[in-house]
């Protein structure tokens, strides 16, 4: 029997206006999908007009100008809405999904979909399951005593990963894919038994706990800075998003 890590796999990524995902939005999208390892990556993508200006400070991260967006980019309603039903489809053929610091990605689209659909992440995937593999709370888990950052640049250079073209939503979802595929084969003696499901759930686990740890730091150092420790994506909503 094929464990997970060396079996089908997608992933998700987003580029967006800014680091806050309820506020920000989504400027591109990509969901990859790999059948084998070494197999080649399907890529589906999608570029969006936010409706909002794009930060220099974004778009020098990127690349995407809000005016390159006006001219190039689909209205923010269709790409959110075509964006959950690739996601539906690939739950519908259970396949785990990669997503790099899941609540960020996760909770944006989310808010996304709020913001222009009226209707959840969980509702527009048709209450499908989306067993989520996120490489920053398996890596932290499983190598919790390593000193360094967790960042995808900083996982892709520990297990030996090639980042091509980081900050394009395609590339940074197909080196998060290649991660998890790593983390699997580093820590099989503790992977390899447990199902993408299992996984999922555990996951929610750990980072409610690492949460808590980074919340403790926080206070100990004077910071009044909160860490949300809902996973994969952020549950509770604002009043406006």
């Amino acid at each position: 029997m094929t464990v997970w890590y060396e079996g089908p796999l997608a992933a998700f990524d987003t580029e967006t206006t800014g680091v806050d995902p309820e506020r920000d939005r989504i400027v591109s999208a990509a969901l990859v999908v790999q059948d084998a390892p070494g197999a080649p990556v399907r890529a589906v993508r999608w570029l969006v007009d936010p409706g909002v200006p794009v930060p220099e400070g974004a778009a020098a991260v990127h690349g995407l100008t809000g005016e390159y967006l006006r001219e190039h980019g689909r209205r923010p309603a269709d790409a959110v809405g075509e964006v959950a039903r690739a996601l539906a489809e690939r739950a519908s053929e259970a396949l785990p999904l990669v997503v790099m610091n899941a609540p960020f990605d996760l909770t944006l689209l989310d808010r996304e979909l709020r913001r222009h659909h009226g209707t959840a992440l969980t509702e527009a995937v048709a209450s499908l399951p989306l067993y989520v593999l996120d490489p920053r709370v398996l890596d932290k888990y499983l190598d919790r005593y390593r000193k360094g950052r967790r960042t995808l640049a900083a996982l892709c250079e520990h297990y030996g990963v090639e980042l091509a073209g980081a900050h394009d939503a395609a590339a940074d979802a197909t080196a998060a894919l290649e991660v998890v595929r790593e983390v699997g084969r580093r820590h099989a003696q503790r992977l390899s038994s447990l199902t993408p499901a299992e996984l999922h759930t555990l996951q929610s686990v750990w980072h409610a706990a690492q949460a808590r740890g980074l919340q403790a730091w926080f206070a100990r150092n004077g910071s009044d800075e909160r860490v949300d420790p809902a996973w994969p994506l952020r549950t509770e909503v604002p009043t406006a998003v």
